[in-house]
């Protein structure tokens, strides 16, 4: 199999193009092509000479996923399914909103963490995604929100299929390469990065003072509780977790976001608000209630109206700022925690 291009050192391209008697300045020229117009094949660089485009095709691969089967939803929201250079497969979901449209993609194929009320749990974690087929999620989500929307991605969520902070680098690096000036140049602030909470990991966020947006995945500020749901939390507590949240917010004064789905009678009791209050007091935080989407592993359901709507009124009530999200995509199993691989009527 050729070497992807996109994998080889700045000095090996340029070596290259030096050994082909090509000008220098050919590698802006690919450079812009590759993480610019995300350029899916040599031949379809035609500002380079065509006999240079030869021999980077006889040297060279440019392994970009492909759009294998894609599913709308009754909300207009649209899963996709992925193929990979070698076969495998992930998924990613467009969310368009009256004010935006957001790319929700994922970074590992399968996943590791085992979290009850999530699909992607229940898969095994085959391997962690490069930086470029990260990358390429972005690319094609937002030629296809300029498709379908007619308008280009607002927000972008690592939010999909695997845990970002165990394929930390491809992560970072991915995330570079789409906020660089010489790439896509999307706001850093625009980027929200969701975690299970793996507390060194966010210590190291801190210490890359990265610029993006930090949500953890919490769901209960119990530890009893959490660790049934989340075996994660069985080595990375809830103490843990809220020391390496506040040395984040110091090294990077961004606000976290804290993501809680109030589940029937297991986590919705006004002592279940106030341990959640008293966790979100420790850093600045916002709160975001996520409506739990059913997936067929488990019998989970939403917490009852009434009991949901004194959750939120008791939280308010101490002061923290709180969103209700409503998810979508759920007829294509394509909402938050729905993401298997599973196919739907809805195809487009």
């Amino acid at each position: 199999m050729l070497d992807d291009i996109r994998l080889i050192s700045e000095a090996e391209l340029k070596d290259f193009i030096d050994k082909s008697g090509e000008k220098k300045y050919r590698y802006e020229q690919m450079y812009r092509h590759l993480w610019q117009l995300g350029t899916a094949s040599f031949d379809e660089m035609i500002d380079i000479p065509k006999a240079f485009r030869q021999a980077l095709s006889n040297r060279f691969s440019i392994n970009r996923i492909q759009i294998e089967d894609k599913f709308i939803s009754r909300d207009k929201s649209i899963k996709y399914s992925f193929l990979l250079y070698d076969g495998e497969r992930i998924e990613g979901v467009l969310i368009p909103s009256n004010e935006r449209v957001t790319a929700c993609v994922s970074s590992q194929v399968g996943c590791s963490l085992s979290c009850k009320f999530c699909a992607t749990g229940y898969l095994p974690l085959k391997r962690n995604l490069l930086f470029h087929e990260i990358f390429d999620q972005v690319i094609v989500l937002n030629n296809e929100s300029i498709l379908h929307f007619e308008r280009p991605l607002s927000n972008i969520v690592y939010m999909g299929m695997g845990e970002p902070l165990l394929n930390y680098r491809n992560v970072m690096e991915s995330i570079a390469r789409i906020t660089s000036p010489k790439g896509l140049n999307f706001s850093p602030r625009r980027i929200t990065l969701s975690t299970a909470g793996i507390a060194k990991m966010i210590k190291k966020l801190g210490d890359d003072n990265v610029k993006f947006e930090l949500a953890l995945s919490l769901h209960a500020a119990d530890d009893e509780k959490r660790s049934r749901m989340m075996e994660i939390n069985d080595s990375n507590n809830l103490q843990t977790l809220s020391d390496a949240l506040k040395y984040f917010y110091d090294k990077t004064a961004t606000r976290i976001t804290l993501e809680y789905i109030v589940f029937d009678n297991f986590n919705d009791s006004l002592e279940d608000a106030e341990n959640l209050s008293k966790f979100a007091r420790k850093v600045p935080t916002k709160i975001n209630i996520i409506e739990y989407n059913p997936i067929a592993e488990v019998d989970f359901c939403n917490a009852k109206e009434d009991k949901f709507n004194k959750f939120i009124a008791y939280l308010e009530r101490k002061g923290h700022i709180v969103n209700v999200r409503k998810s979508k995509g759920k007829d294509v199993n394509g909402a938050c925690g729905q993401l298997a691989l599973k196919k739907s009527i809805h195809r487009i």
